[in-house]
């Protein structure tokens, strides 16, 4: 048990490296690169202390370059989740009961293995598996995973220190206990420090966690279990598995020890998942804890106010950075039509600078989607945008997936705001915009408020510090991380902590310690210092 109230290093957000020509970092990654897309590797599955390989193999490819085959990993079954379950079991008396200081140098241990050796190899890993440019890899896999793992550490400190006021008398305590059973961690291809973050979050709190990443994740998902077990993560704490999402759902809401999910991914799945576990609570020891953040269709209105040159800048990044593939990604506009020629410009001007081609080369801007189902969606939206009197593309609208999935960032004007493109979510390279009537901004944001499911992200454009008040307001449910003069997306851990509500997920935000709670159920404790003797109570006396 600990013996002394220790201080936790003060966390502080990782610089993001320039790579600019000729320094360190950039010749660091480039070298990386080089030698991970040469190297054919073989992932297996880790459960416990096993390294399990089926032969039952998949194919990673580039989605820049999907001819060329990066490795395969071992696909599994149900069976490999029961036994990833009773591995998270098995080890769970031993890591809840070890001290939390452990726990915390170990994830400060990862944090510097990220941060530092292994920064070239997770940036390398996330460009050539997710069809990430160098930026866009830095500032998720290194700096935002590092991150992730740094102020969850001082997080998890801060929770412990939270103790309830003791009287004369008594000594009141609260004791922070892990699930009674295991987490199952579900993660999705877009960003790998999200991938990393939902197995830590919930172990580093004493849980022991079944890790199922996304298929098209699993290259750097490999990358990150390396970090974990270079760290000192002990074996069956963190199990890693790959199998049909149906199939391994299936054994683990099923399961009696079932005691939560840390789920990023598509609403309907979450929604699905939901129900399965409602309709199964009478098979649980315990109400399971469900966490999930899902999708988004994420808006940015500019008021006549706006500067139309950030405006422009706002759309630009926030629209198609990583292709559109962040779930905070800009997917709709709003735009006052005194500024719309000026904003239009300025877009149009940026997107003609663009390059578009492997991450390898990086000149590049844009990059591939992530593979043919997404490719196959995202134009099927185009597609018909293209045939419909509504929708006018302005920009983009070309593409092809004969060596990589690339989709030309695309812009599509449309006369009716309730459009398809302005309220599905799309999650590729197209940016919807709506043109209002400039004096009609109230009206705008009743619309923008009423339009989609989601509320996620969402971005206000003014100079006009009542309409930036009034919008702030009015928005209040639209979007659970709001940006005033500001894109959408780019969320820093300890700074705008993340996560929405309504078809977007629980609000847990990711980044704070309100996460963290989530994944410890607390025990309160009361000692009487000298206990009573005399079950009468001075109101019974008369006299």
């Amino acid at each position: 048990m600990p013996k002394g109230n220790y201080n936790i290093p003060t966390p502080i957000n990782e610089p993001i490296l320039s790579y600019a020509p000729g320094t360190a970092e950039k010749l660091a990654l480039k070298v990386a690169l080089k030698e991970m897309k040469s190297t054919k590797v073989d992932v297996p599955m880790y459960i416990g202390s096993e390294e399990v390989r089926t032969n039952n193999l998949v194919e990673m490819n580039p989605p820049h370059e999907h001819k060329h085959v990066l490795g395969h990993f071992h696909n599994g079954d149900k069976t490999h989740v029961e036994s990833a379950i009773k591995a998270a079991l098995d080890a769970k008396k031993d890591w809840e009961n070890l001290s939390w200081e452990h726990r915390a140098s170990i994830f400060l241990k990862a944090a510097d293995l990220v941060a530092g050796p292994y920064r070239a190899k997770i940036n390398a890993a996330t460009m050539l598996a997710q069809s990430k440019n160098a930026f866009q890899a830095e500032i998720d896999a290194a700096c935002e995973f590092a991150d992730f793992l740094r102020f969850n550490v001082h997080y998890m400190a801060q929770i412990y220190k939270d103790q309830p006021y003791s009287p004369p008398g008594l000594w009141n305590r609260v004791e922070y206990r892990p699930l009674e059973g295991f987490v199952f961690a579900i993660t999705p291809f877009n960003f790998t420090a999200i991938a990393g973050n939902l197995p830590a979050s919930a172990a580093m709190m004493g849980n022991t966690i079944v890790w199922k990443p996304a298929d098209t994740q699993v290259y750097s998902a490999k990358v990150v279990m390396d970090i974990f077990k270079e760290a000192g993560v002990p074996d069956g704490v963190i199990n890693m598995v790959y199998c049909d999402g149906p199939a391994a759902g299936d054994v683990v809401f099923n399961h009696p020890e079932f005691a939560g999910i840390h789920f990023t991914g598509s609403t309907a799945v979450f929604k699905t998942i939901w129900k399965t576990i409602g309709q199964n609570l009478d098979k649980y020891r315990s109400y399971p804890r469900i966490v999930g953040e899902t999708g988004g269709k994420d808006f940015i209105i500019a008021h006549k106010s706006a500067l139309p040159k950030a405006v422009a800048t706002g759309i630009s990044r926030g629209a198609f950075e990583f292709q559109g593939q962040k779930c905070s990604a800009a997917s709709r506009a709003y735009i006052a039509s005194n500024i719309w020629e000026e904003v239009k410009g300025y877009v149009l001007e940026d997107l003609k600078t663009f390059k578009m081609g492997t991450t390898e080369d990086f000149t590049n801007f844009i990059n591939a989607v992530i593979d043919e189902k997404a490719f196959d969606k995202i134009t099927s939206f185009i597609t018909e945008a293209k045939n419909s009197n509504e929708v006018e593309v302005i920009a983009g609208g070309n593409f092809s997936k004969e060596e990589g999935y690339f989709i030309e960032p695309t812009i599509l004007l449309t006369t009716n705001p309730k459009y398809r493109t302005m309220c599905e979510e799309i999650f590729g390279p197209v940016l919807t915009i709506y043109v209002y009537d400039e004096n009609k901004f109230e009206e705008i944001l009743d619309i923008a408020d009423k339009t989609s499911d989601y509320a996620l992200t969402g971005a206000v454009f003014a100079q006009d510090r009542y309409i930036i008040d009034l919008a702030t307001k009015k928005l209040a449910h639209s979007a659970g991380n709001f940006y005033i003069n500001d894109k959408p997306t780019g969320a820093v851990v300890g700074q705008q902590p993340f996560g929405g509500g309504r078809g977007s997920g629980t609000n847990d935000k990711a980044g704070s310690y309100l996460n963290l709670l989530r994944w410890v159920s607390p025990r309160t404790i009361k000692e009487t210092l000298v206990p009573a003797t005399d079950y009468r109570y001075p109101f019974l006396q008369e006299s």
